[in-house]
Parts: C-alpha cells; structure tokens; sequence
C-alpha cells in the first residue's frame, strides 16, 4: 500500500472502518514491530486529530528487579518513559488486562500526568497468548472523548499486530 493515508470524514464507526483497512493494508507483510506500532500510531492520530497516540511495551528492568512499560513509537508531545504496573491508566491497564475507558483523567485515582494537556484517555492491552506484552495508550485534550465504539475498533486494530 502506498504510505498516503485515506482521511474520511463521516461518523466515528465510518473511520473506523476506513482506518482500520489502511492499517490492516500498513502493516500486512511488515515483519518488524517498531515500523508496524509507529504506523499505527501516525494513522490513528492523522484519522482522529487525538493529542496522543503510541504504544507502552513491556519490557524487563533488571535494576527494579521487575517489568516495566517503556514508551514506544508514538504521535504527540513527549512522554513518560517508563511506567510501572499498576500505576496510571496504562499501569492499570496493564495489571487488570483490561481495556480501560477515562472520560476525566484528573478524576482517574494514581493518573500520571505526562501532560496537563491531556484530559481522557483509553488504553488498549496488547496480548500474545495469555500475556499482556503492551499497550496502547490514547489520550485526547478534551473531557469524555472516548466510547464503546473506541474501545470496539481499538481492540481489533490492537488484534492486528503481529508479535
């Protein structure tokens, strides 16, 4: 697929549907992960206008003795480098293994604030097999962004990645 992207207008679940084609077309035949997550992210973000879109992966650190979330590819302002399980909407995310939807992130209990800017958020864990190996974190500078319909369409474009 040539690297343009298709940018609809529409409803959300319309761009869904069109993004989520674009990705799939993306990263189909692409064996490498960074250039798959940092595609993702760029496509995500030029579709939505979000103020940040990228991915967390799970990662040792030897020193804490303990796994960690350490940023990778993504679109937006810098970010946390490193999070720890259960802490912030991604930590949380993390833990639980869940999808977690935050209409108001200062209302979110233990939120990391990589920006001020930022006011919700929904963070999407990747699996491979049974594990969580990443996550993907959007967060918008506008209350109560995100749906049902995010978390549907989020989910199977996270399905996508091959690990």
């Amino acid at each position: 697929m040539a690297e343009d992207l298709n940018i609809v207008s529409g409803s959300k679940e319309e761009k869904y549907i069109s993004i989520t084609a674009q990705i799939k077309a993306l990263i189909d035949g692409e064996p490498d992960l960074t250039a798959n997550l940092a595609n993702i992210a760029a496509a995500l973000k030029e579709q939505f206008g979000w103020f940040w879109v990228g991915f967390y992966m799970v990662k040792p650190n030897e020193t804490k003795g303990a796994d960690e979330l350490v940023l990778g590819p993504f679109q937006g302002p810098v970010a946390c480098t490193r999070i720890a399980k259960g802490r912030g909407v991604c930590g949380t995310s993390w833990a639980k293994e869940e999808t977690i939807v935050v209409a108001d992130v200062e209302k979110f209990p233990g939120h990391i604030a990589c920006s001020s800017a930022s006011k919700s958020e929904i963070v999407v864990p990747i699996f491979k097999g049974a594990s969580v190996v990443g996550v993907l974190d959007v967060d918008s500078d506008m209350l109560d962004q995100f749906d049902d319909t995010d978390k549907a369409y989020l989910e199977a474009i996270v399905e996508l990645i091959q690990l």
